[in-house]
């Protein structure tokens, strides 16, 4: 059976989880979420306590384990980039870890 889509929305990390709920609330909306990740399970600890971080930070099965090409002026090193393979995108691999802006971005910006 062949279904037809208005919205394809690829990756269900934060960005892509909010437009798909802001695309369904029109019912005459067909939407469907690509996520390549596991479901963000509530009893899932590992990605819902905080102290466990370093669990989905080191496992490819949360994680796509990004290193950047080998850097010329840092003696060839990779720098590793942790990325969520999950439910819920890289917001659900950051130990609920945030950092305020520097203040005078915003007054840039405003």
């Amino acid at each position: 059976m062949k279904k037809i889509f208005d919205f394809l929305i690829i990756g269900g990390g934060s960005a892509g989880s909010v437009l798909a709920n802001r695309l369904s609330k029109d019912p005459s909306n067909e939407v469907l979420v690509l996520e390549a990740g596991r479901p963000d399970h509530k009893w899932d600890f590992r990605l819902h306590m905080p102290a466990a971080l370093t669990y989905p930070l080191t496992s490819k099965m949360y994680n796509w384990w990004y290193e950047s090409d080998p850097e010329p002026h840092m003696n060839n090193r990779r720098i590793y980039h942790p990325r969520g393979k999950v439910l819920g995108g890289s917001s659900s691999i950051n130990g609920m870890i945030w950092i305020r802006g520097n203040p005078l971005d915003y007054q840039k910006w405003a």
